[in-house]
């Protein structure tokens, strides 16, 4: 009897605690995909009158955006072997015709892409820069762009310079004054000629918790007020080797995204060195309490 009674008393634990397990699990996804979908808000203070000052007398800087695997990431019909999870909706879909054959690309934004480029069109000229088809890639631009006018200077793959077996950027087609011009982008390879007019960035792939973008706006707001960008970003160079292993979707994600929260407070804590700087920004990401930028509080 005694035996019987504790047997079924490990039963019950046992299936009690399957149950509990599974009961968190439900709950963690499901507030992850609430707080996905909770608003993001980056506070914007009003100049002060030597911050305008500043910015009258430098060039207004162009940021370059990557697409592929920075902005976006797409799949298209036949893939065998999907990066994002079977059952992920697209957020949109491109149905374009290469070699007389169509083909359907699956689109998948990264996280918050629409409210970055709200905000850095508002301090930078953008252009797009990829080294996808045309085809391809003016209709992802017009996508993203959504009928702002935000993303009208794009250069495609005819644009790009074959190199050891891919493709590298040649900034100089953007305009002949580097000072003022810089590239984000997943690889380290597409501006290797460009090291010190580039931010790198994680390669994203899927993971909606992703912030990123996110990061990088506290020291996009900073950078333009430099009289040239090569004077912070060459101070940087290791982190391009850091994310050029980001580019790996699997192993690394967690690992290269404290990379990346770090490659923005290196920054940051860089141009805090500099006399001008807009008045502290905060950034408040519901995913994750912990993205504040800490720039000085300056008049």
């Amino acid at each position: 009897m005694w035996k019987q009674l504790q047997m079924g008393l490990r039963a019950f634990l046992l299936i009690a605690s399957r149950v509990w397990t599974c009961l968190c699990y439900t709950l963690k996804k499901q507030t992850r995909a609430i707080i996905q979908h909770q608003s993001v808000k980056y506070d914007i203070f009003p100049l002060s009158p030597l911050s305008r000052h500043r910015l009258s007398i430098v060039k207004r800087k162009v940021l370059v955006l990557d697409l592929d695997e920075t902005l976006i990431h797409s799949h298209h019909d036949g893939v065998v072997r999907q990066t994002v999870r079977p059952g992920t909706p697209p957020d949109f879909v491109l149905k374009v015709t290469i070699d007389r054959h169509p083909v359907r690309f699956f689109v998948h934004k990264r996280p918050h892409v629409d409210f970055f480029l709200d905000i850095v069109s508002q301090w930078y000229e953008l252009v797009v820069f990829t080294a996808s088809m045309e085809i391809y890639g003016a209709a992802v631009a017009d996508k993203l762009d959504a009928g702002r006018g935000i993303l009208q200077r794009r250069f495609y793959r005819q644009h790009c310079t074959p190199e050891l077996g891919s493709y590298t950027k040649d900034l100089c087609v953007i305009g002949s004054d580097l000072s003022s011009v810089f590239i984000l982008d997943n690889s380290p390879g597409a501006y290797r000629a460009y090291p010190d007019n580039a931010i790198p960035i994680k390669s994203w792939f899927s993971d909606p918790t992703d912030i990123a973008l996110l990061n990088l706006l506290p020291v996009l707001d900073a950078l333009r007020f430099t009289a040239d960008v090569r004077s912070v970003l060459s101070r940087n160079l290791h982190l391009h080797r850091l994310c050029h292993v980001s580019k790996y979707p699997a192993n690394f994600s967690s690992r290269m995204g404290e990379q990346s929260q770090n490659n923005s407070d290196n920054i940051v804590a860089q141009l805090e060195e500099f006399e001008y700087a807009p008045r502290g920004m905060t950034i408040i990401d519901s995913s994750n309490a912990n993205v504040h930028s800490r720039l000085p509080q300056r008049m």
